[in-house]
């Protein structure tokens, strides 16, 4: 290979190395709130997402989210997305999907996966969001059961509709797969997630089940079963009722 060849594959090879190092790094940054003694990393990061959809649920902001949840077939939730940027940026977090079946309308037991992205351009400044994107076509939950995925890629995905009285709301945007809504500090960050990559976390969900298991063993075939899901599972079922 000449010199100018092993040049150009040095550049494509740079942006998924850095991506990764950024991501990493964002994520070893999140700070671990020990909310139950003794409890795992897993155990809380479920309690959080919970708590992330009681305080969805509760915001009188999110009228449109409240009304169109029960829609949604499948329910991804980050409780703390950090975002830092210094003329690179980077996000990252670790969330929780959920799904429902379409027989019963009942929800699964908690999945987890690891959502990050990296941005280039003049930037500085951080801050830390609650993220929910919910899937609105099947073509999206399946898209969701691979082992890594970028969002906005084969599926579409836009903010959802943030304010009072946006109900009624017509935005072309509603036609997209996934649907994101966030907050940082109690506020609508209004995150761009177009191009970041889900991506599934196989060492929590070993760690949270008992053994090694694939996203659709969770989700579809639930083949295994935590009970300290329980709490999570009531208040989603509870939102898209």
């Amino acid at each position: 290979m000449d010199g100018k060849a092993k040049g150009h594959q040095d550049l494509r090879i740079r942006p998924h190395g850095l991506f990764v190092t950024l991501v990493m790094a964002l994520l070893l940054l999140v700070p671990t709130v020990q909310s139950n003694a003794g409890s795992t990393d897993e155990e809380q990061l479920v309690e959080k997402a919970q708590h992330v959809i009681d305080s969805f649920m509760a915001d009188p902001n999110l009228s449109w989210f409240h009304d169109n949840v029960k829609d949604s077939k499948a329910i991804l939730i980050v409780p703390q997305l950090l975002k830092g940027a210094f003329l690179v940026g980077a996000s990252g977090g670790s969330g929780v999907l959920v799904v429902r079946d379409q027989e019963t309308s009942t929800w699964s037991g908690p999945a987890f996966y690891v959502l990050g992205s990296v941005s280039f351009g003049f930037q500085f400044g951080g801050q830390a969001s609650e993220v929910v994107i919910i899937a609105r076509t099947e073509g999206a939950v399946e898209k969701l059961f691979s082992s890594s995925f970028k969002l906005g890629g084969d599926a579409s995905i836009a903010a959802g509709p943030f304010g009072a009285g946006v109900e009624g709301a017509t935005s072309a945007n509603l036609s997209a797969d996934f649907l994101s809504f966030s907050r940082s500090k109690g506020v609508f960050a209004g995150i761009s997630l177009e191009g970041a990559i889900l991506k599934t976390s196989d060492d929590s969900n070993r760690v949270y089940y008992g053994k090694d298991v694939r996203p659709i063993d969770i989700l579809v075939k639930k083949t295994v079963k935590n009970s300290h899901s329980a709490g999570l599972i009531e208040a989603v079922a509870k939102a898209a009722q």
